[in-house]
């Protein structure tokens, strides 16, 4: 791969480096993108794939959920991508490319972030290549504004856009508990929105899941900031890290295609614990995704 694309940095290879694969022999490929440019409320998320990265050494690469070791998962920690600070666009177009990299050897790309936005960047590569592709959005905020502040591209707009190419119901919201009106009125026409919880609807839709590819974005603010303070938008009411771990567990019959991890601004977090979460969220997605 190209290093215009990314860099290797503090990559989980070195952390589990001898059940890790190289890059063309991997199921599933690690990138973080450091995307901060359009944050509503604090920045910080740029920050997050590095902070994730640092607190391996604080992991066990044995998951008793799954009986697995992630030292035997074909997985490929590509590091971060190099992205210009303060062009939106052409950042978006960087994380798509490497997408399509990533594509090109039928891999499964899984996105650290970076605000929400970078997962737009996937998707537009991904509703291109799936005409069928359903859309799993566990997070806080409906993400469903027209603009922000004139700005059609911006973290609180990200699920609109996708909608906007999708088509209605094809998106599935979770864990939801924040918006404006207008926000919840096109939730109601346009996605398949349920508010506050996270399992038990999920498990409502999975056989109706089943048959298409599915792309699973993972907002960290659905957790409730009591487990998860470092983001930059936090929203009280919400779920619990057992309730998350349970629901990456029921992914298994599911053809995931794309996923992503985004809003985690350590920097908001000086006990670690958001971190410390979300590289025990990066190893449980691995692992299942892999399996």
């Amino acid at each position: 791969m190209s290093e215009s694309y990314w860099w290797m940095h503090n990559n989980l290879q070195n952390r589990f480096g001898e059940g890790t694969t190289e890059y063309q022999g991997a199921k599933l490929v690690l990138l973080g993108a450091p995307l901060d440019d359009t944050a509503v409320f604090r920045p910080g998320a740029r920050f997050g794939p590095q902070g994730v990265r640092q607190v391996a050494d604080g992991l066990e690469e044995y998951s008793f959920y799954q009986d697995r070791e992630l030292s035997q998962t074909p997985f490929f920690d590509a590091g971060d991508l190099c992205l210009p600070c303060g062009n939106v666009y052409k950042s978006l177009e960087i994380i798509k490319q490497a997408v399509l990299k990533i594509d090109l050897y039928s891999q499964i790309p899984f996105l650290l972030g970076g605000e929400h936005l970078i997962s737009w960047a996937a998707l537009h590569f991904m509703i291109s290549k799936y005409s069928d592709l359903r859309i799993v959005h566990l997070g806080a905020h409906a993400a469903l504004k027209e603009e922000y502040r004139g700005e059609k591209y911006s973290s609180t707009s990200v699920m609109r856009l996708a909608a906007q190419s999708l088509g209605p119901g094809r998106i599935y919201q979770f864990g939801i508990r924040s918006g404006e009106r207008r926000e919840f009125e096109y939730a109601r026409e346009f996605t398949r929105l349920f508010p506050e919880e996270v399992l038990l609807p999920f498990r409502n839709c999975l056989a109706e899941l089943q048959p298409y590819p599915i792309y699973i974005t993972i907002d960290i603010a659905v957790l409730d900031p009591a487990f998860a303070p470092g983001t930059g938008r936090p929203e009280a009411g919400g779920i619990r890290p057992r309730e998350l771990f349970q629901f990456i567990r029921e992914l298994a019959p599911l053809k995931v295609v794309g996923a992503d991890l985004v809003e985690i601004a350590p920097n908001y977090d000086a006990t670690g614990a958001t971190q410390l979460l979300g590289i025990k969220i990066v190893r449980e997605m691995l692992l299942s995704l892999a399996n």
